[in-house]
């Protein structure tokens, strides 16, 4: 740790920082919805709380997806919906990387910076997003919802990512993701937060906070 810095670690968030968006490429799964927030609610739940709904269940890793298939589909049948699941099955094919982001993972942990990734994702789904991100070659630390048992935002799993860097103050953390309920949660645990909307805006945004700091 260095006492000349502000910060000693910088956390990402997968999907929609280091790549790209997945709400997209979930919400257009479903047909009929009423908007694009109707189906994110329908499939996700409440996404900026950590809740029983079944899609949370799932990544805490407490339940198998099918569950969550089978449930979506009677809840769907009763909305009058229609969900494509073929198209859901291909979603991670059809994401890419941010490549100025991952760039800036490199250069950071060069620069002497601890880096994670924590991730709210699923079981099912961890052998795909590990053959489009070499997380283990890029961070420090590796934090799948579902691997773990916490999900964001609960404080805990941000806790417990700082933890797996050995950085005891939060306040010594960056956090970068594209949910305002994820960096809310952050912030709640102590990190400072960074919500993310284009990569390139957001690598120069950290880079002035890191500067500043």
């Amino acid at each position: 740790m260095s006492a000349d810095r502000r910060f000693d670690a910088v956390v990402f968030d997968l999907s929609g920082v280091v790549i790209t968006s997945a709400f997209d490429a979930i919400a257009d799964i479903v047909t009929g919805a009423e908007s694009r927030e109707a189906a994110l609610a329908l499939l996700l739940g409440p996404y900026d709380e950590d809740t029983d709904h079944l899609w949370h269940q799932v990544e805490r890793g407490e339940v198998p997806i099918t569950d969550w298939v089978a449930w979506v589909g009677e809840e769907a049948a009763a909305a009058g919906v229609t969900i494509d699941w073929e198209a859901f099955g291909g979603m991670m094919g059809r994401l890419t990387v941010h490549d100025v982001v991952v760039d800036r993972v490199r250069s950071l942990r060069d620069e002497g910076y601890r880096t994670a990734l924590c991730t709210n994702n699923v079981k099912e789904g961890s052998q795909s997003w590990r053959e489009l991100v070499p997380a283990e070659d890029l961070f420090d630390a590796v934090v799948d919802s579902s691997a773990v048992g916490l999900r964001k935002p609960d404080p805990r799993i941000y806790l417990h990512t700082l933890g797996l860097l050995g950085v005891t103050d939060p306040a010594r953390a960056v956090f970068l993701d594209d949910h305002p309920g994820n960096v809310a949660g952050a912030e709640r645990a102590g990190l400072t937060g960074l919500l993310v909307a284009d990569p390139v805006e957001a690598v120069a945004a950290l880079d002035a906070l890191l500067v500043a700091g």
